[in-house]
């Protein structure tokens, strides 16, 4: 007796492929593959869509080889039939121009049509700067914060919450406490108004803040031009003034700033001659700390050898030692930037 024949015997006919619907259809070849053990994900599908689909599957009951390998061979054939494919939707458009099109342009057209996030929200967020997520833990309630840290990794949400004040992230952290039995689709709700509040938020037309601009270009200022800038400041905004002053990093910064480890690797990239006329121009004055922390971070030859050098050029023009300098202190930014230096906070052992 075959198959067909036995489940026929207890009223359970097979659907043969003439009455099967679209729909069923894909229901068939997803309930394959995942027999298969291949893992899909369906999360990125119109939540409509997903309904639809399990409704389906609920709904069904047995298909016999004959049908199966038809829909599979119809399935294969509409796949192979396609030269090119394009994203459904205006979010899958813009994942696909990404970093093709200016995010200005982004914020424009999803303005333009009204864009509401598709898929999971917390996808996105996750996504984001944490710096962007720091306001949202501030001015929202609790209750909403203490879901956005329980949806990011721990990593990002302990750095988060070491970002507030004391009273501030006791509260969150007791209100993690109480998430347990707060229902998915309210997660899901959370998640898009935050996704929906955070691209709402205007494009800044400055990618750092004042503080990190004004110390950006006092870096590469005159010594007398900065003194001069921040005398003002303080006069001006002595707040902000002594920010910006933790911001600068100059040739006196570091031995504050700069592991002794680091050393070798600075000088490595600095020219010899521009090396021996910064420490000679910083020796016999109030940078000669920083000359001298960094010949004893090098080997004893080493420093003897460029002591010799040293004396022997002699007095150097201030504006050549300046420039000097400014030349280690730009390659100490550049090697920063590529995540080979770290700057010390300035009091770190």
């Amino acid at each position: 007796m075959s198959t067909e024949m036995a489940l026929s015997d207890f009223g359970m006919d097979p659907m043969p492929l003439r009455r099967l619907t679209k729909r069923q259809k894909a229901a068939v070849i997803v309930r394959l593959l995942l027999a298969e053990g291949i893992e899909l994900k369906l999360s990125d599908l119109p939540e409509e869509l997903q309904t639809e689909l399990a409704q389906q599957m609920s709904s069904m009951r047995f298909i016999d080889r004959v049908t199966l390998k038809s829909v599979v061979d119809e399935f294969v054939e509409e796949i192979e039939s396609v030269g090119l494919s394009f994203p459904g939707g205006l979010e899958g458009a813009l994942n696909v121009l990404d970093g093709t099109i200016s995010p200005a342009t982004v914020a424009r057209i999803r303005k333009a049509k009204g864009f509401n996030f598709t898929g999971d929200p917390w996808e996105t967020i996750a996504g984001l700067d944490p710096a962007r997520l720091l306001p949202v833990l501030e001015e929202e309630s609790v209750e909403v914060g203490a879901v956005l840290l329980s949806k990011l990794k721990v990593s990002t949400a302990a750095d988060l919450l070491g970002r507030l004040p004391g009273p501030r992230a006791r509260k969150l952290a007791y209100a993690i406490s109480l998430t347990g039995s707060v229902e998915p689709a309210v997660v899901d709700r959370i998640g898009r108004a935050i996704a929906e509040q955070l691209d709402a938020q205007p494009l800044k037309a400055f990618s750092d803040g004042p503080v990190e601009r004004v110390g950006a270009i006092l870096n590469f200022s005159p010594a007398a031009t900065r003194d001069d800038v921040l005398e003002g400041l303080d006069a001006e905004d002595q707040a902000f003034a002594e920010e910006v002053r933790k911001a600068i990093f100059t040739f006196a910064n570091i031995p504050d700033r700069i592991d002794a480890r680091d050393v070798p690797k600075i000088t490595r990239d600095v020219d010899p001659a521009v090396l021996i006329t910064a420490l000679a121009g910083a020796m016999g004055g109030p940078l000669a700390p920083a000359a001298e922390f960094i010949l004893g971070a090098m080997s004893k030859r080493m420093a003897d050898q460029l002591r010799e050098e040293i004396a022997n050029v002699g007095k150097v023009k201030p504006k050549e030692a300046e420039e000097a300098m400014g030349t280690i202190v730009s390659t100490i930014r550049e090697l920063e930037a590529a995540g080979e230096v770290l700057l010390l906070a300035g009091d770190d052992d």
